[in-house]
């Protein structure tokens, strides 16, 4: 069995521990809970006839008093980028913990997910940055931990690009 390593990285309170917990026990609660240090779950799937053992690692999120220890990092297969549509900063961040990953890591699969689609009415990340962003090269999905739209698709996305299928 393959065994892959998964960062989630993202802001505090996009949704990262939310998104792990729908895609891994079908679950979504409204209740927050902050990740403190790191949350490992496991989950294994299958991909083009390959069978694969997901290490997800939820990392707390990135706020001006605690800033992302680059070691949690080492040995990433794939980064999985959230942000929140609802805060348009935290996207600014996304892109800031990619970068700062990328440059201690070298080339790895990365997606962003705009977590939170069940409220669009309340989306204040604009069109034109997602098209600007899509267009720099990001891979953007939608998704709801709440809902669990988009979370499959997300996960199965990133997993293809860590087992090397370009999908």
């Amino acid at each position: 069995m393959i065994q892959k390593k998964l960062c989630m990285l993202g802001a505090f309170a996009v949704g990262k521990t939310s998104l792990v917990r729908r895609y891994v026990h079908s679950m979504f609660t409204d209740k927050y809970l902050t990740t403190v240090g790191v949350k490992i779950d496991k989950k294994d799937v299958q991909h083009a006839g390959k069978t694969a053992s997901l290490l997800l690692w939820d990392l707390y999120g990135e706020d001006e008093f605690q800033r992302l220890q680059t070691s949690y990092l080492r040995g990433s297969a794939g980064l999985l980028i959230v942000a929140d549509g609802t805060r348009p900063a935290t996207v600014d961040k996304a892109i800031e913990l990619r970068d700062r990953a990328l440059s201690a890591l070298g080339p790895l699969p990365y997606l962003l997910i705009l977590n939170k689609s069940d409220l669009l009415s309340e989306w204040e990340v604009r069109p034109e940055r997602i098209d600007e962003l899509s267009r720099s090269g990001w891979e953007i999905l939608r998704a709801s931990a709440k809902t669990g739209e988009g979370v499959e698709d997300a996960f199965s996305t990133i997993t293809a690009r860590m087992l090397g299928d370009g999908r």
